[in-house]
């Protein structure tokens, strides 16, 4: 079976991008909870990942934005 390389991402394959998946999400989660604003976890390999798998499968990922924005009320909700 031939795997699709993701352009631009050093030769990471779909199939690795989506097993690194929770991987991802977990860094986005802890960098949400450390306060971090959205313009430096844009920087980060997290959100560069993420957003490789939201380009290449739009409709089984969603836009890291969007998780950004959802991570934050959750932890909002958790505080009140």
């Amino acid at each position: 079976m031939v795997q699709a390389t993701v352009a631009g991402s050093a030769g990471l394959r779909i199939g690795e991008l989506e097993a690194q998946y929770p991987t991802y999400c977990k860094a986005m989660r802890l960098l949400v909870r450390d306060g971090v604003s959205l313009a430096k976890i844009k920087r980060t390999v997290c959100w560069e990942r993420l957003t490789l798998l939201h380009t290449s499968l739009p409709r089984q990922y969603r836009d890291p934005e969007l998780l950004f924005f959802n991570l934050q009320r959750e932890l909002r909700s958790k505080e009140s």
